[in-house]
């Protein structure tokens, strides 16, 4: 993923905030980088389509590639959510890793924070993947629903890309520490896939009847 931010800069912040909108996809370690390049104390700069550079122009390109992709993400998922609704998540919420389970949290969520919802959703880790969609589902006004979801994304991404900035030279330790990590979501997936392949490989098996004996 870094590798990728390094060459693709502001279009892959784009695209990949984009997708967190509506699947968890590292917003952290996104903006994290973004603003560890435009800082200027790493190898690569940020990439503004063409233009290589790093500094506040750079920052502030940064930031406004994530918040606007996260943006139009937020607008999709509230689109899907509401164009489907809670009969379509229950039968497709998998694919957006919106589980019944996750899907009974989120309306807890919606209950419990009212109008604020939104908001506190967006500036929560790993919860502000899982709130477009549902906002959608549970009928969240689309346009106070933008205007939350536009202050809390704004506030996550000068945050995040502030602290990638702050960094600085120091992303090459935490970047090497960060390996740990990636290791462990490596095998946890990889442990994921061979569950669900020996089920899928496991034939189903009908328990067996008894049969009276034939007189």
């Amino acid at each position: 993923m870094t590798s990728w931010l390094a060459h693709y800069g502001v279009a892959a912040i784009f695209i990949l905030m984009l997708i967190d909108a509506v699947f968890p996809a590292a917003s952290e370690l996104v903006m994290l980088y973004g603003g560890a390049l435009a800082s200027g104390a790493l190898t690569h700069r940020v990439d503004v389509f063409g233009w290589h550079g790093t500094g506040f122009a750079a920052f502030v390109a940064v930031v406004l590639a994530g918040v606007i992709g996260y943006q139009f993400g937020a607008i999709l998922g509230w689109w899907i959510g509401d164009r489907g609704g809670r009969a379509f998540l229950e039968r497709r919420g998998r694919w957006f890793h919106l589980t019944p389970d996750r899907l009974d949290r989120a309306e807890r969520w919606f209950e419990r924070w009212d109008a604020w919802a939104v908001f506190v959703g967006r500036i929560t880790p790993v919860a502000r993947s899982f709130v477009s969609i549902p906002a959608g589902v549970f009928e969240s006004p689309f346009g106070r629903y933008n205007v939350l979801t536009l202050v809390g994304n704004t506030i996550w991404c000068v945050a995040l890309a502030g602290a990638g900035w702050a960094l600085g030279s120091n992303w090459t330790t935490l970047h090497h520490d960060f390996r740990y990590v990636e290791i462990a979501v490596v095998v946890g997936i990889a442990a994921a896939a061979a569950y669900w392949a020996l089920r899928l490989r496991r034939p189903a098996r009908m328990p067996s009847a008894d049969v009276d004996p034939p007189r």
